[in-house]
């Protein structure tokens, strides 16, 4: 039978009035048992408040800026039949003390210690007093009462011996599953005999140092037991901070309340001055799993604060960054500096393409990544040239240069597989290949694609030019698909019909070779006898020398020549 719930704001010590900088829920969430509520902050701690137990939330009492004491009605929860002990159970440590086990059910006060430690008063003044010696005073630092928890970790230490500090400056930070917590000194003094480093685990009582200051206490035993700035802590609950705000400003305090004025940043464990991120418990254990660090995460929450997203969506850009961006200082390539142009004339900045900042990646990464060496040679396309011209009309189709090219450059994969392979992210095998797709550099208005023709071994030469005619059109058009520019085993990338010598065409990467074919020239060539003109067709074939050696590739260029230079070759 369901039931309803009143969910208070559990022992949060001696804090009133702490504001609510987060809501976590809405009113008709779904909520499991210890889901975070609403996220409350002091000027010494950041807490989350949980769930006592899992349920409908009927109505919600509170919003952000509201100012919350222990005992203060957050909600109401509508739980099952089963629930009639569920709020003390659920605040309770699963290893529950006594304490817990008898605390009535409407009373979350053996709360898991959602509130922080450092946020409690210390209760046994009388327990330890500093010794004097010679007008100075010795206070010994413990870790003060922390509720029910223990083995708590320790995430930050921001001092070190020798530190001079100021009462109520934080020393270290601790951090459980649901709140992170400052530890501040009880007193003014120097720092010595310092017996934490960031991963201890510590309890209630727990050591952390000593201070040396002069002159013994500025209070009496009573008054140390009201203000925190009196040094005479308690070996098992030492004083901690005052609800005054304007007590005792700390020269190293860390501020997490984005609105606040900025206060002077506290000494990190490296030793270097800076701001603890503004986040939640929960945000800071994912970050950690993650191993990402909090202070380059730019946070989207309420003032700045960062939540997990923000976390998922640091991880996504840092895996999206190319490796030359990724690099480390000083082991990448220098990045060109930036130049106002405008200081020498007038200028025009345009956007560029999709297609070509998509293009300019892969080439730089194919580039940097690649060691290229492009061989060059000409084959004699004298008949090729002539038998094209006269057989386009019996085609049907217009015959280009591009599909006889296509179609010697497959018989030159199969003689020499290696071009017609991948090399393994490893670089430890070599990936070859049983298909022949190669694709054809096609020139397009926003730039250059790469579109790909299947199955070359397996077609004929008008074939290869219908295809190659109609997925030329389709990258004018902008029609290509992605699965149109994919799979392809070898590139070629022709300049014939505009123009232009030899050049050094980029390998696209994972493929290791690339051929270059440029405009037709007729030239004088000597038969035995005499000078005979004959059209010679320039070839530049580029490579990846990890996979290729000069005089594999040789052997590969030379054999297209002779078979660009008699077609009954292409029919072996």
């Amino acid at each position: 039978m369901a039931k309803t719930i009143e969910i208070k704001v559990p022992d949060i010590g001696d804090s009133h009035d702490v504001p609510v900088i987060e809501l976590l829920v809405a009113v008709g969430d779904t909520l499991a048992k210890e889901q975070a509520l609403l996220v409350l902050e002091s000027d010494k701690a950041t807490m989350e408040v949980p769930s006592p137990e899992a349920g409908v939330l009927k109505s919600l009492a509170v919003k952000v800026g509201d100012k919350l004491s222990t005992g203060s009605v957050i909600g109401v929860l509508e739980v099952g039949g089963a629930a009639e002990e569920a709020p003390a159970k659920s605040e309770a440590k699963p290893a529950a003390k006594e304490e817990a086990q008898a605390a009535p059910a409407t009373k979350p006060e053996p709360e898991k210690a959602k509130a922080p430690a450092a946020e409690k008063q210390a209760a046994a003044p009388a327990a330890k007093k500093p010794a004097k010696s010679g007008g100075s005073t010795t206070t010994n630092v413990t870790i003060p009462d922390i509720g029910d928890f223990a083995g708590v970790p320790v995430i930050e230490v921001l001092v070190k011996d020798g530190d001079t500090v100021t009462a109520e400056q934080a020393i270290i930070v601790l951090e459980t599953d649901k709140a992170t917590m400052e530890i501040p000194s009880p007193a003014a003094g120097v720092v010595s005999g310092f017996k934490l480093k960031v991963g201890d685990k510590v309890s209630k009582g727990d050591a952390i140092c000593t201070l040396q200051g002069e002159g013994g206490g500025e209070a009496s035993a009573d008054e140390a037991e009201a203000e925190p700035e009196a040094p005479q802590p308690a070996p098992e609950a030492k004083a901690e901070k005052s609800e005054k705000p304007e007590a005792a400003a700390p020269a190293k305090s860390t501020e997490h309340k984005p609105a606040a004025p900025a206060a002077e940043t506290p000494q990190a464990a490296s030793g270097k001055p800076g701001e603890m991120p503004y986040a939640g418990p929960g945000t800071r254990k994912f970050a950690r799993e993650l191993g990402v660090d909090l202070g380059k995460v730019k946070g989207s929450g309420k003032g700045g604060r960062i939540v997990i997203e923000d976390v998922q969506g640091f991880v996504k850009q840092t895996l999206a960054q190319p490796p030359a961006a990724a690099a480390p200082a000083g082991g990448g390539i220098p990045p060109i500096p930036a130049q106002d142009f405008s200081l020498y004339g007038e200028i025009e900045t345009v956007a560029l393409a999709r297609i070509r900042k998509i293009s300019a990646q892969h080439l730089h990464r194919a580039w940097v990544n690649i060691p290229h060496v492009t061989q060059t040679d000409e084959a004699d396309i004298t008949d090729l040239e002539a038998f094209r011209k006269s057989a386009s009309d019996d085609a049907g189709v217009k015959l280009t240069l591009l599909p006889f090219v296509m179609k010697a450059v497959e018989k030159v994969l199969v003689a020499y597989p290696d071009f017609c392979s991948s090399l393994s992210p490893d670089g430890a095998s070599l990936i070859r290949k049983k298909y022949v797709h190669i694709g054809f550099a096609a020139d397009t208005p926003n730039g250059l694609v790469v579109p790909v023709v299947r199955d070359v071994d397996k077609k004929g030469i008008v074939e290869l030019a219908k295809e190659c005619g109609e997925l030329a059109k389709k990258a004018r058009d902008g029609k290509l698909k992605p699965d149109d520019m994919k799979g392809g085993c070898f590139s070629i990338s022709s300049l014939g019909g505009i123009g232009g010598g030899y050049f050094t065409p980029i390998v696209n990467a994972p493929e290791v070779g690339i051929l270059g074919v440029s405009k037709g020239v007729m030239k004088p060539v000597w038969d035995g006898k005499a000078f005979q003109p004959r059209l010679m067709l320039p070839l530049s074939l580029s490579y990846d020398h990890r996979v290729i050696d000069g005089a594999y590739a040789a052997r590969a260029i030379v054999l297209l020549g002779k078979l660009l230079g008699d077609l009954r070759r292409l029919a072996l």
